[in-house]
């Protein structure tokens, strides 16, 4: 029998839905049956549905596609700081388990709300916090972020210059997720097993489906290469445990 993988990072892209251009550039069409045609021989069943950009605050799209893939996956969305908590209470009945702050591209709110907004996601429905930020500007906000209750990081922190700051990150608690290969400046291989040193419970494989703006697209060898790296312990810890437990599947 294939290992199960839980895919902690992609997203779903509804036309049907509003779609906001980010620095003029609006994704193609990926629906759920998109995903579900691309992911089926990858023994993907369980995973997380991540807000991008260009989807800025809207729920409708992102509760849509969790009720098609069915209560094995969760969200991740994007909320303004003025959320009520009867509305972060409805969305965690829907499925959404996480609020991502992208720092990178904007579409969320951004770090002057960070702190406030994720202490009160996690005190309300217990929700984490997802960063998406270049791990280059991550030494000035190590300190702040580990007063958060929980936190993870998109793509391995895509530049080499920060990874000592991931794995401080890392060695703290703070999870990171093994995603977007092609949008890195590193070699893959060693980061994965520097970060798995650090805490073996840290990384979260995700596919990054459908790799919008990725320099290289998401490929089935990312899987193999993180397997070849963790071993087998470590590579069922990144491509399930990890990431069950961290979204309370």
């Amino acid at each position: 029998m294939p290992r199960p993988i839980f895919d902690a990072h992609c997203h779903i892209i509804d036309p049907r839905y509003p779609l906001i251009a980010n620095n003029g550039y609006l994704p193609a069409p990926f629906g759920v049956d998109d995903y579900l045609a691309q992911t089926r021989a990858l023994s993907i069943c369980s995973g997380a549905v991540v807000s991008g950009s260009f989807q800025a605050f809207d729920q409708q799209y992102l509760i849509t596609a969790l009720k098609r893939l069915g209560p094995e996956f969760v969200g991740v969305t994007q909320l303004p700081a003025s959320v009520s908590d009867a509305e972060l209470v409805s969305l965690n009945e829907q499925g959404v388990r996480a609020l991502r702050f992208n720092l990178k591209r904007g579409g969320s709110e951004q770090l002057d709300q960070l702190e406030n907004l994720a202490r009160r996601v996690h005190e309300v429905v217990g929700w984490h916090a997802e960063l998406y930020i270049d791990s280059r500007e991550l030494p000035n906000l190590e300190a702040r972020l580990l007063q958060l209750p929980a936190v993870s990081i998109d793509h391995l922190g895509l530049s080499h210059e920060g990874l000592p700051s991931i794995l401080r990150l890392a060695e703290r608690g703070v999870r990171i997720k093994a995603c977007g290969f092609g949008r890195v400046d590193f070699e893959v291989a060693p980061a994965l097993k520097a970060i798995h040193a650090a805490n073996p419970q840290a990384l979260m494989f995700g596919s990054d489906l459908p790799s919008t703006r990725a320099p290289r697209a998401f490929e089935a060898a990312d899987i193999e290469l993180l397997c070849e790296a963790l071993g087998e312990d470590g590579a069922e810890l990144a491509l399930w445990g990890n990431a069950r437990a961290f979204y309370r599947l």
